[in-house]
């Protein structure tokens, strides 16, 4: 009985820790595009970035 309850509790673990590095990856990735790619040089990939940066209200001008 206590064996069930030690793998429940690290599978919880390993779910929590899962969602948690996901979360951050996918913060990451949506911090690049609005900023890393919205402030480049390139009028095709700012464009593409511009109007999802204004409907957050994250200002480019």
């Amino acid at each position: 009985m206590v064996q069930v309850n030690i793998k429940a509790a690290d599978s919880t673990t390993a779910n929590l820790s899962s969602r948690l590095t996901s979360a951050a990856l996918a913060a990451l990735l949506g911090s690049f595009i609005l900023i890393g790619v919205g402030f480049a040089h390139s009028d095709i990939i700012h464009n593409a970035a511009h109007d999802s940066r204004h409907s957050f209200a994250f200002p480019c001008h």
